[in-house]
């Protein structure tokens, strides 16, 4: 039944029928998170304000940032499959990380928990580099790049030739985040980040678009991007297009038949 403009309302005998299945509703994201003490300021995947949608959270204890970037998540396995299976028990739709580093996991966490799953931002490096004009690469910024290995870019699907700056040479950002510390300057976190987005262009001058591996960078994107007069991808842009799938815009079109409230 149609009103006069165009409006849709129910037939006076419709069955109206909801359909559980799940713990939570309305929150299709589930993010898996370190667990770790530094501030998570507006940008962070942490701060649960960063977000447009809601998201439902689940700290993987012993997940310490050091024990995933330094020691590539030795023995974290099963607790972050553990993880994964409460956060989709509890009605996410899809699964993402909070470190870029945990691409090692991308494929056991997938097969574990059979939703879409999205580990690390460098899963974004072959969509942005088929973006850009012929001979330009997509340059990687990472938080240690000391660790950041070849297998870690295999399993994101990134070149081993990608284009990779750390920021692990700087003063702040750094030791902060894998030091896990209760204090952050920002405005010196903010100056390491740019000042590794520097090298990465002066030591690769083809780079046409800055790809930040670690979440935690994401706050600073916009600064880069200013600085560089270069696109910037980060975890926040990846994840937001990632929920666009699990989520899709309503646009107020009509459905052509009734749907299950999910």
């Amino acid at each position: 039944m149609y009103f006069d403009d165009g409006r849709m309302t129910a037939e006076p005998n419709h069955e109206r029928v909801a359909h559980g299945g799940k713990a939570i509703y309305g929150a299709r994201l589930g993010i898996l998170m370190l667990e770790a003490r530094f501030p998570r300021i507006p940008g962070d995947m942490g701060n649960a304000e960063t977000w447009p949608f809601p998201v439902l959270y689940k700290v993987v204890k012993g997940a310490s940032p050091q024990r995933v970037v330094m020691e590539r998540a030795a023995g974290l396995r099963d607790s972050f499959l553990a993880a994964a299976r409460e956060l989709v028990d509890l009605g996410a739709d899809g699964i993402t990380t909070n470190c870029g580093f945990l691409s090692l996991l991308q494929t056991d966490i997938a097969r574990h928990v059979g939703v879409p799953v999205a580990t690390s931002s460098l899963m974004q490096a072959p969509m942005i580099e088929r973006l850009l004009p012929a001979g330009r690469r997509v340059g990687i910024l990472t938080v240690n790049a000391a660790t950041l290995t070849a297998e870690h870019l295999a399993a994101a699907g990134v070149a081993p030739d990608a284009p990779l700056v750390g920021t692990d040479g700087g003063r702040e950002f750094t030791r902060a985040i894998v030091g896990n510390e209760p204090r952050l300057d920002v405005a010196a976190a903010e100056r390491d980040i740019l000042e590794a987005g520097e090298v990465l262009i002066g030591r690769n001058p083809q780079v046409g678009a800055v790809l930040l591996e670690c979440t935690n960078m994401a706050p600073y994107a916009r600064a880069l991007n200013d600085h560089l007069g270069l696109p910037v991808y980060d975890i926040v842009s990846f994840v937001a297009w990632f929920h666009a799938g699990l989520k899709p815009r309503e646009f107020g079109h009509p459905a052509s038949a009734p749907r299950p409230w999910r």
